[in-house]
């Protein structure tokens, strides 16, 4: 018999391989130094290897690590202070943003993280500026990363209804040189398991030079771009009065879509010009619940799709979505793509769950290593106890219902054990990597403090929270 590192043993397995959700009964997997060397019936694996740490959990089921394909971790520190209003950044964000150090974007990245991870999510989709604090505790816990590294020109200030962005050059090299930096030092550690993305923040934010040089060096690196895109009337007002046209049809004529470009939310692009990167080989990346709450929109993933695009999930930022949370993305897909199209056969659950899995990684590039159990493949893997009350009863016959419960139920403490390239980061919810006490009263004192700070400016600015406050409403 070989000797491996580890043997998960369960009853159910979805693996996410072929078109569906590959399910099999009473498999399990053997892991060995971080891959996945065989995914075969119980008695098989017994018969053929002995391992050093051996799982076998029958009321568990084993699926693939859940993948979140933008985040703003930073932001965790801001959670719940920009819901229910239309001005969510000058009126939400703003006071609290002023205050926000590197040290408290930090903090919040460790707190998003954690949730996330203990929320069953092995690879952190992140996205910001800032970030060598989030990239080394990514490093530190074992997660998965693929990080997008912003790069802004516009100087972030107020500006008045019709007037143009005003471009900084120093700004955009001080952010294209951080992005390059964290690069070098990050990319590719650990066998791959951090990935850095180039990440200009939206193309009204950064010039057509710098488009065109962040898309050379990109391509120079073999890596991706990552990039928000088409996200609402200011978008488009800032385009037209540059360039005289919306944001996809300028890109195209500039040839800025490829394989290697992945774009953020799509918020108000048309039918027509969602179908546009998706003709040169792009992906997108939805964000279905931060949307939802910050502009009351659903954005046209299905277009996407029907358009053959590949689209993954995000979960975006505690301050819009309030969470870091793939099945509450998963749930909300589904639901808010059923009612924008009155149809209840839109987005059904199996297909948002491989949105957050297998779908994602393809957008994200990183297909070969995760989103699936198959041989050969890193052992991201989570094991989801069946024996909560939100996913009791567990069916069978005639049909399966663990799919529909998953994403319609569960919401989260479900997550039992969480595993990246073959390391247990959480197990029967406790976490090993990280202290997560530690985490929580870090970020409640630093966050009471950027509160304290950021009050006078809250009520100057009157925002509809502030209003709020005063009506005891909050």
């Amino acid at each position: 018999m070989k000797k491996i590192d580890m043997l998960i043993l369960t009853k159910h397995m979805y693996t996410m391989a072929g078109e569906g959700v590959g399910y099999l009964w009473d498999h399990g997997v053997a892991v060995d130094r971080g891959k996945i060397i065989a995914v075969a019936p119980r008695c098989e694996l017994l018969g053929a290897y002995t391992a050093e740490k051996v799982i076998d959990q029958p009321d568990q089921v084993l699926m693939p690590g859940f993948i979140d394909g933008h985040m703003h971790t930073g932001h965790g520190i801001l959670r719940g202070v920009a819901q229910d209003i239309n001005n969510w950044m000058m009126e939400g964000m703003a006071p609290f943003e002023a205050q926000r150090s590197s040290e408290a974007k930090t903090c919040g990245s460790k707190l998003a993280i954690a949730e996330a991870v203990m929320n069953g999510t092995t690879t952190i989709g992140d996205d910001g500026s800032d970030m060598d604090g989030a990239c080394r505790f990514i490093q530190e816990i074992g997660v998965r990363g693929n990080v997008s590294v912003r790069i802004r020109e516009a100087l972030p200030r107020s500006y008045r209804k019709g007037e143009l962005y005003e471009f900084s050059d120093e700004m955009g090299r001080q952010t294209l040189n951080e992005c390059l930096d964290l690069f070098d030092r990050y990319h590719g550690v650990d066998d791959g398991r951090i990935q850095i993305r180039f990440g200009p923040q939206g193309p009204d934010f950064v010039s057509e030079k710098m488009l065109r040089q962040v898309k050379m060096l990109a391509k120079e690196r073999h890596t991706k771009i990552h990039m928000h895109l088409e996200q609402g009337s200011r978008e488009a007002a800032q385009m037209q009065m540059r360039y005289g046209r919306r944001s996809i049809p300028w890109l195209e004529s500039i040839g800025y879509f490829d394989q290697d470009f992945i774009g953020i939310h799509l918020t108000d692009a048309t039918k027509e010009e969602t179908a546009i990167p998706v003709k040169y080989g792009a992906s997108m990346i939805l964000c279905s619940s931060s949307i939802g709450v910050i502009d009351g929109i659903v954005p046209p993933a299905k277009h996407f799709q029907d358009a053959g695009g590949c689209v993954g999930l995000g979960s975006d930022q505690a301050p819009g979505n309030n969470c870091h949370n793939m099945l509450n993305e998963m749930k909300l897909t589904a639901i808010l793509n059923k009612v924008r199209f009155e149809d209840p056969e839109v987005m059904p659950a199996w297909k948002v769950v491989r949105m957050a899995t297998i779908e994602n990684a393809r957008a994200l590039g990183i297909e070969e290593r995760v989103g699936s159990i198959e041989v050969g493949k890193d052992a991201d893997l989570i094991l989801i106890d069946t024996k909560q009350a939100s996913l009791v009863p567990l069916l069978t016959t005639p049909m399966r219902n663990f799919i529909p419960n998953l994403v319609y139920s569960a919401r989260g403490h479900e997550v039992d054990t969480v595993i990246v390239m073959g390391r247990v980061l959480m197990e029967h919810r406790k976490p090993l990597t990280f202290d997560l006490e530690s985490i929580l009263d870090q970020t409640q004192s630093m966050a009471q403090e950027i509160g304290e700070k950021a009050a006078g400016q809250f009520y100057e600015i009157n925002g509809k929270n502030a209003q709020y406050m005063r009506e005891d409403k909050l």
